[in-house]
C-alpha cells in the first residue's frame, strides 16, 4: 500500500515538475510602444537582443530601439512629418506601406538614406483606418535589411472606425502581431534566408500573452521573408475578420483559416467571452498548403531547407484572464459602407506577366532561375509604365510561374476584380495593396500548365510626379531584391513639369544669413519658385539632410550640424532642375 502510494506521489511530483517546466518554456510577448500626433522621430540603428533563450545576443537592428519600432498613430486628416535618422552602419530606405503619399515621400529604392543622415518626408493622411507598416526597401538589400528587425506598425483612426464598438486599447484588448520566422547559426546571429526553422511574433520565439474574457482585437501582420501563415486556433474556433490591407469590411467575415501572404494585414475580434482561465494557440496550420505556395514548399538540401515546412505550428500561447472593466462582448454586425470602383470606368487596362526564367546571368540564391515580372528584371533607371494623372485601371496579371506571388503596388489601395475568372472572397472584398497570385495549375515535367490571371481596379488621381516613381513588385523580399520588381510614374499631361519635359532655365536663390546660426533661409529670385527637393551635404560631399518638397518659409533647421562649410543643393519643382549654393554654419 505504501509503495503504490509513495509510486502515485512520485507520479505526481513528476508531472506538475513537467507542467511547470512547460510553462516556464514561454516568453512574454512583446509589444512595441506607440508614439502618436503629427510629428514622429525615429533613429535607425544596429544594435543587439537576446532573442534566443540562452546564449550569445543576437545583432539586430531596430527603429528607436533593439528590434522593429513604435507603432505609430496617425489621424486621417492630419499631415504626419517623419524625422528619420539613418545611424545604422549601411544606406537604406524607409517605405511606408500602403499609405497613399507623393513618390518622393515613399521611401522606395529611389529615396536612398546615407548613413548619418536626416530625412524628413511629410504627407497628409488620406488613408482609411486600418493597420499598415513601414520597412526598409533599399534594393538588393530589403532581404537582409528586414532580417535584422527594421519594421514598424501604422494605426490609422478615422471617423467611422472610432464610432464603431470595437476593441481599441493597444496591448489589452486591441494587439499587434508582427509575423515572421527566422533562421539562426550556431552563435545565435541571423542567417539571411528565405525561411526560418523558429517562429518569432513582435520579435519573441515561444511567446505567450494574457487576453481578457470578452472580444480582443488582433492586428495581424506577416512581415516574413517569404512565408505565408495559414491563421487559426488551437480549438478550431471561428473568428471574425473585420479589415484587409486599406480599410474596414463592409461587414464582419467569420472563418476558422485565413491564409496571410506576405505583406498583408488583417484586423480579426476574436471572443474569449466566459474562458477566464483558459488557454489556446494561434497556430499556423501549414500542413495544408500545396508545394507552389510559400511554406508549404519542402526542399530536402539547399537554402530553402526549413524546419516549418508544410507543418503546423504555434505561433502564440494566449491565456485568458479577467474581462477589463468596461468590455466589448458583441461582434458588430456591419461596418461600413466601401464604395469600390466601378470597373466601367476604367480607361485601360494594362497586362502584365509574371513567369519563371532560366536565362538569368546575374547570380541569385535561385541559381540560373528566377522569378520575373514582364519578362525582365528590374532596372532602377527604366519607367515601365506612364500613367496618366486622372486614370482609372485595371490591372490584369497572368502568372505563367510555377509558384505564387503576393503582389504589392504602392501609391494605391485597390478592389480585387478577379482570381481566375472568380469574384474575390468576402475577406477580399474590400481595399487591398497585396494580391495573391496564384501559380499556374495543372503543370508537371515538361507542362507550364495553365496559367491564372488576377485583375484590380485602381484610381490615380493625384501626387503626380515624372521624376521619382512608384514601385510594384513581388512582396517576398527575396524575389523583389533578385529584380521581380517594376516602376511606374504618374504623369500630368497638363502640366510641363518633370524632368523631360523641362522649358526655359531655373530661377536662381539666394541663401541668408550666410554665415548661418540654427536657421537657414531661401531667398528665391521668383517668388512664385518652388522648391522640389533640398539636400544638404559637407565638405566630403557626405549628405546630412534629405527634404523631399520642403515647407521652406519657417527655414531650415541646421542647429543639428558642427560648425564648418556645407553645400545646399536645391531642385526647382517646375524645370526639375538643379543648383548648388555653398554656405557656412557657425
Amino acid at each position: 500500500m505504501q509503495t503504490s502510494l509513495r509510486f502515485i506521489i512520485i507520479i505526481f511530483l513528476f508531472s506538475f515538475v513537467a507542467k511547470s517546466t512547460s510553462a516556464q518554456t514561454y516568453n512574454q510577448l512583446w509589444i512595441p510602444d506607440t508614439l502618436s500626433g503629427t510629428t514622429f522621430n525615429l533613429i535607425m540603428k544596429d544594435t543587439m537582443k537576446q532573442i534566443c533563450h540562452s546564449g550569445q545576443q543576437t545583432i539586430t537592428s531596430g527603429f528607436n530601439g533593439n528590434f522593429w519600432g513604435p507603432t505609430l498613430i496617425f489621424k486621417k486628416g492630419d499631415v504626419v512629418h517623419m524625422n528619420i535618422q539613418n545611424k545604422l552602419n549601411d544606406s537604406t530606405t524607409v517605405h511606408w506601406h500602403g499609405m497613399h503619399l507623393p513618390a518622393v515621400m515613399d521611401g522606395g529604392p529611389h529615396q536612398v538614406i546615407p548613413i548619418n543622415t536626416i530625412w524628413q518626408p511629410y504627407w497628409k493622411v488620406t488613408n482609411n483606418a486600418a493597420t499598415y507598416w513601414y520597412h526598409p526597401h533599399l534594393h538588393e538589400m530589403t532581404e537582409q535589411q528586414i532580417t535584422k528587425g527594421l519594421g514598424g506598425l501604422i494605426i490609422v483612426r478615422d471617423s467611422i472606425e472610432s464610432a464603431l464598438a470595437l476593441p481599441r486599447t493597444y496591448s489589452v484588448d486591441d494587439i499587434p502581431l508582427i509575423l515572421t520566422d527566422r533562421s539562426f547559426t550556431s552563435q545565435n546571429q541571423f542567417n539571411v534566408v528565405p525561411y526560418g526553422d523558429s517562429m518569432v511574433i513582435n520579435g519573441t520565439m515561444h511567446a505567450q500573452y494574457k487576453v481578457p474574457a470578452q472580444i480582443v482585437r488582433f492586428r495581424i501582420l506577416n512581415a516574413a521573408i517569404e512565408r505565408s501563415f495559414n491563421i487559426g486556433f488551437s480549438d478550431n474556433r471561428n473568428f471574425s475578420i473585420i479589415t484587409s490591407d486599406g480599410g474596414l469590411l463592409d461587414a464582419p467575415v467569420s472563418v476558422n483559416r485565413y491564409l496571410l501572404h506576405a505583406g498583408e494585414r488583417i484586423e480579426i475580434l476574436v471572443s474569449f467571452t466566459s474562458q477566464s482561465g483558459q488557454s489556446f494557440d494561434l497556430k499556423a496550420y501549414n500542413s495544408t498548403l500545396s508545394q507552389n505556395i510559400a511554406g508549404g514548399d519542402i526542399f530536402t538540401n539547399g537554402p530553402f531547407v526549413n524546419a516549418l515546412a508544410k507543418s503546423d505550428f504555434n505561433m502564440l500561447h494566449l491565456n485568458v484572464v479577467a474581462q477589463t472593466s468596461n468590455p466589448i462582448t458583441t461582434i458588430p454586425t456591419t461596418l461600413t459602407t466601401n464604395v469600390l470602383i466601378n470597373s466601367t470606368t476604367a480607361n485601360i487596362t494594362r497586362h502584365l506577366t509574371i513567369s519563371d526564367s532560366a536565362g538569368v546571368t546575374t547570380p541569385t540564391i535561385l541559381g540560373p532561375n528566377a522569378f520575373i515580372l514582364n519578362h525582365k528584371l528590374f532596372d532602377i533607371k527604366r519607367n515601365d509604365y506612364q500613367v496618366p494623372l486622372g486614370n482609372t485601371e485595371i490591372w490584369e496579371i497572368t502568372s505563367s510561374s510555377a509558384f505564387g506571388h503576393p503582389f504589392h503596388i504602392h501609391d494605391v489601395e485597390f478592389n480585387i476584380l478577379s482570381v481566375s475568372g472568380a469574384a474575390p472572397v468576402a475577406a477580399q472584398a474590400g481595399w487591398k495593396d497585396v494580391v495573391f497570385i496564384p501559380g499556374a495549375t495543372g503543370g508537371g515535367p515538361g507542362n507550364p500548365g495553365t496559367p491564372t490571371v488576377v485583375k484590380f481596379i485602381a484610381k490615380f488621381d493625384d501626387y503626380a510626379d515624372s521624376l521619382h516613381p512608384f514601385m510594384f513588385h513581388c512582396h517576398i523580399s527575396l524575389h523583389e531584391d533578385e529584380g521581380m520588381m517594376g516602376q511606374f510614374v504618374v504623369k500630368d499631361a497638363s502640366s510641363s513639369s518633370g524632368v523631360n519635359e523641362a522649358t526655359g532655365l531655373m530661377k536662381d536663390f539666394s541663401l541668408y544669413p550666410n554665415p548661418a546660426g540654427s536657421k537657414l533661409y531661401i531667398n528665391f529670385e521668383d517668388p512664385t519658385m518652388q522648391a522640389y527637393y533640398v539636400r544638404i551635404s559637407d565638405m566630403l560631399g557626405r549628405t546630412k539632410l534629405m527634404l523631399p518638397r520642403p515647407q521652406l518659409l519657417g527655414g531650415i533647421d541646421i542647429s543639428q550640424f558642427a560648425a564648418g562649410t556645407y553645400f545646399l543643393q536645391l531642385t526647382d519643382e517646375k524645370t526639375k532642375q538643379s543648383v548648388t549654393k555653398k554656405f557656412v554654419k557657425e
